[in-house]
């Protein structure tokens, strides 16, 4: 049997949809790996679980023991392709069909979910902008750090609009135009999966209520960790 030790400090490739938790006790969906994704494994905890970095994204969490066997030592490490700001927004219709795709599909509002069809807010948004190469960061606070700050004024669709508190922001969903967005929005406040909702006072309950927490607007310029 292949000791966990032997892993730290290796590039791995994920074979199949992995789980990656906020404790080692397999607690607290905080991300998922696609098929496909990069991760670095960080330490091991007593042969149970590993502590991991997600490459992409740079997100840490742990990958139980069980899931092992979904790794395959990556030939090369991962890296980053760039994109320029016009390259982007040339994708963007792509970016907006990925999201309203997803939302045709039976889906429900998954805390950590980044891998169809389940998503949280930021899962979509970093999913949706996966599917034409550009990569985000995984939280809303983060992707509203990593864009460029813009008016309401210069909104376009393909722009993230941002929500939540004072200290940070708390949500994100895409603009579709015409102050309309979408966005996966949980079941106490939301519509428990991916929805359009509106930017303005005279939605629905689930609109209004958002539209309150309104922080502010942000477009992406690059592929995360290429700048």
């Amino acid at each position: 049997m292949v000791s966990l030790q032997e892993f730290i400090a290796n590039e791995y490739i994920c074979q199949s949809d992995l789980n990656i938790y906020d404790t080692p006790k397999g607690e607290g969906l905080v991300t998922q790996a696609a098929t496909g994704r990069h991760l670095q494994v960080i330490s091991i905890l007593e042969d149970r679980a590993m502590e991991v970095r997600l490459c992409e994204d740079n997100y840490p969490g742990w990958l139980l023991a069980k899931d092992l066997s979904s790794l395959e030592l990556a030939d090369s490490k991962y890296n980053v392709i760039t994109f320029s700001p016009m390259q982007i927004k040339s994708q963007l219709p792509e970016v907006i069909d990925f999201t309203k795709q997803a939302m045709q599909q039976p889906n429900y509002y998954l805390w950590g979910g980044t891998v169809a069809p389940n998503y949280d807010c930021s899962g979509l948004m970093q999913a949706a902008f996966k599917s034409v190469g550009v990569w985000l960061p995984r939280d809303a606070y983060q992707q509203e750090a990593f864009t460029q700050k813009i008016s309401f004024e210069e909104l376009l669709p393909g722009d993230l609009v941002f929500f939540g508190r004072a200290e940070k922001a708390t949500h994100v969903g895409l603009c579709l135009g015409e102050a309309c967005y979408i966005h996966s929005s949980g079941q106490k406040q939301g519509r428990n999966g991916i929805g359009i909702d509106k930017l303005s006072e005279q939605g629905d309950e689930v609109s209004k209520s958002y539209y309150q927490q309104l922080r502010g607007f942000g477009r992406v310029m690059s592929s995360y960790g290429a700048h």
